[in-house]
């Protein structure tokens, strides 16, 4: 029987395209072996079966399989609001173990399992499949180390804190990491009262007791966080944290053969003198602050290349219709014919990737998420930090003051409203001062140090092969 390793993603877009990066890159450094992703579906957001990201990938990747887990349903009573959105993503697996238990016993058929790399979010199936399998289990930790010692020191401050961390008024000050205002800590973690709190403290204890932590980030980057962690000193003294395997950049690459009509754009314009601005799949807008952005970006002069969103009371009212915004009604009156000549939008979605890569583009607005930020980095481009759901407002203290690749852009305190005047200072700043020369400079060498972690020899290749060792020398339970 040929060897298999298991890949276990979440159904966000994030998550799920991270983790198909890792599939490829086991292979290129364990070409005999095959992998196989398991997919599960939101009920939500999510990809269809019929996504051509699938198809385009198995035909490009034949020793990668997919095996699409049958559709469950959440509790008809369940509500969508944001902590409970972040709940689900650890029901559903929940939900699937017993679909997930029967699809390995048929895989175990025909392949050798030699590992399952699971999702955080996925960290139900780590005690359900432990009892029953005698397989590794590893974790695929999605957002970069930074994160990673609060995270592990949860059930610590657990018992310490004994309050909601959104009702203090308090600075967590962790080894490893800078010291962060209680208020910028993730929601679902900042909130005693709600469910999806203990999901977190739970899913940290068993990442403990897991095979080993694949993170998608490299040492160069991180390094304060990652020797922190290996010397014991987040997390209890006694529960030693299992092997790091830092194995990023993982980024997702383009299949699509197509141009977009905004890189043509692009191919006008000077070098470095476009911002991109972008927030993520789920990065949406109301009306007013888009309107806000608009004012911003006129006033700032820049060139600039945004992608806009449908602003968020009509996104849930066009939910599963085809057709797209109308930005002259979204936009101040007379906005796109003023900026015509050094702007370009585009309705909803754009190649992030290329446009980053694009020698025109010289900085990024961006939500802050993970995947863009490697991005970013990746491309040499420094940006303007805007975080707006989930661990990003932490993430802005990182790439601000921990590896210094970015700009705060700093929004009310009450509803996170971030004007005109303090978006066209920013990007003033990022693209026409030397404190954003200096970002830029500190992005081009933290790229060129990605492209060695890569490289023979380099960091994440070494720990890329260490992985892969680990599930050859890994010893079942008597």
């Amino acid at each position: 029987m040929e060897d298999t390793i298991v890949l276990y993603p979440s159904p966000g877009r994030g998550h799920l395209f991270s983790m198909v990066e890792l599939g490829k890159q086991i292979l290129e450094h364990h070409p005999s072996i095959s992998i196989t992703i398991i997919i599960s579906a939101m009920p939500t957001e999510s990809i269809s079966i019929d996504d051509p990201y699938f198809s385009t990938l198995c035909n490009t990747n034949p020793f990668i399989t997919l095996i699409h887990l049958p559709q469950v349903s959440l509790p008809p009573n369940t509500s969508f609001s944001p902590l409970d959105f972040v709940a689900s993503f650890f029901e559903l697996p929940e939900l699937n173990n017993t679909n997930l238990h029967h699809t390995l016993l048929n895989l175990s058929k025909s392949s050798n399992i030699k590992a399952l790399i699971i999702d955080f979010f996925c960290s139900a199936a780590f005690e359900f499949v432990s009892s029953r399998h005698n397989i590794p289990i590893y974790f695929f930790f999605t957002t970069g180390a930074n994160g990673l010692p609060m995270f592990l020191h949860l059930p610590i401050l657990d018992k310490i804190i004994t309050k909601s961390l959104k009702d203090l008024d308090m600075i967590i000050d962790l080894h490893g990491m800078p010291k962060i205002p209680s208020k910028e800590v993730p929601p679902a973690i900042s909130d005693r009262s709600h469910r999806v709190y203990q999901y977190f403290v739970d899913t940290a204890k068993l990442m403990i007791k897991s095979a080993g932590l694949v993170i998608n980030t490299f040492e160069l980057l991180e390094r304060r966080a990652l020797q922190a962690i290996q010397e014991g000193k987040c997390g209890a003294p006694d529960e030693p944290v299992p092997p790091l395997f830092c194995v990023g950049p993982l980024l997702t690459t383009s299949e699509s053969k197509i141009e977009h009509e905004c890189l043509t754009w692009l191919d006008s314009q000077p070098t470095r003198s476009v911002l991109f601005l972008c927030f993520g799949s789920m990065g949406v807008f109301s009306s007013r602050q888009l309107r806000e952005t608009a004012i911003g970006l006129e006033k700032s002069g820049v060139r600039f290349l945004w992608v806009v969103r449908p602003p968020l009371a009509d996104s849930q009212t066009q939910a599963g219709k085809s057709n797209e915004p109308c930005l002259e009604l979204l936009l101040p009156e007379g906005f796109l014919e003023r900026t015509k000549d050094r702007g370009f939008l585009v309705n909803s979605w754009a190649p992030q990737g290329e446009i980053l890569n694009h020698g025109s583009v010289g900085g990024f607005v961006t939500h802050c998420g993970w995947n863009s930020l490697l991005e970013a980095l990746c491309a040499g481009v420094p940006m303007v930090a805007w975080p707006l759901y989930a661990e990003q407002r932490m993430n802005r203290i990182f790439m601000v003051e921990e590896m210094k690749v970015a700009l705060a852009c700093r929004e009310a305190e009450d509803d996170q409203f971030v004007n005109a005047a303090e978006l066209e200072e920013r990007v003033i700043e990022l693209m026409n001062s030397k404190k954003g020369e200096a970002v830029r400079e500190r992005v081009l060498k933290l790229r060129e140090d990605a492209v060695e972690a890569k490289s023979d020899g380099g960091s994440s290749c070494i720990a890329m092969a260490k992985l892969v060792d680990s599930f050859n020398n890994w010893k079942p339970r008597a």
